[in-house]
């Protein structure tokens, strides 16, 4: 899941280092256009519904805590 999740984020966002990065909202790696453009790719590609509570910066800062609001979501 988390190579599934490193490609879609690095075909939105080219340059980053995804796999070491755990601040990628704190640091402004990624900005809200990023963000948007990253839960609709999430939603298509893992059949989840990524609600607007879930938006928070620590479900975005890293690829773990990605895969972790998604894993969460499937249950």
């Amino acid at each position: 899941m988390k190579e599934k999740i490193i490609q879609i984020m690095s075909e939105i966002c080219p340059g980053v280092d995804f796999a070491a990065e755990t601040a990628l909202i704190d640091d402004g790696l990624v900005d809200s256009l990023d963000i948007v453009n990253i839960v609709t790719e999430l939603m298509d590609v893992f059949d989840v519904e990524i609600n607007v509570e879930d938006l928070l910066p620590e479900n975005f800062n890293s690829v773990d805590a990605i895969a972790a609001l998604i894993e969460q979501l499937q249950e």
